[in-house]
């Protein structure tokens, strides 16, 4: 893949982060460096990056958010500030138990484990 300057700008903020960033904050990071980049070139570039295996994208909600880390992973969220943390969990004993439940042959599993990060968490 051919990478244009903007490209490796969009692709650089995303691989600066561990924040799961948003179309519209990529949009509002490159704007710093190259002030005349559009949202949809922001837009076509993380499609593009993704659809060539360099980012993934992982939906929050109905939200579409970008992460670097491609190989797999889950993550835990806080219900408090939305943060996103990778955690790597892969334990496949829930494959057998899916199959068996309910019919269904598992290729992979992509959890969102909610509840509140440290910075909310009330010491106890």
């Amino acid at each position: 893949m051919r990478f244009s300057h903007q490209r490796q700008k969009v692709r650089e903020i995303v691989y600066k982060t561990n924040s799961h960033p948003t179309a519209d904050w990529v949009f509002t990071e490159a704007k710093k460096s190259i002030p005349n980049i559009s949202l949809g070139t922001v837009y076509r570039n993380l499609k593009q990056l993704e659809k060539s295996g360099y980012i993934k994208t992982i939906y929050d909600g109905n939200i579409a958010r970008y992460d670097w880390k491609t190989e797999p992973h889950n993550h835990l969220k806080c219900k408090n500030c939305g943060d996103l943390i990778d955690i790597v969990f892969l334990d496949e004993s829930i494959h057998p138990k899916i199959k068996k439940d309910f019919k269904f042959n598992v290729d992979k599993v992509e959890m969102f484990i909610i509840g509140t990060c440290k910075k909310h968490a009330k010491h106890s």
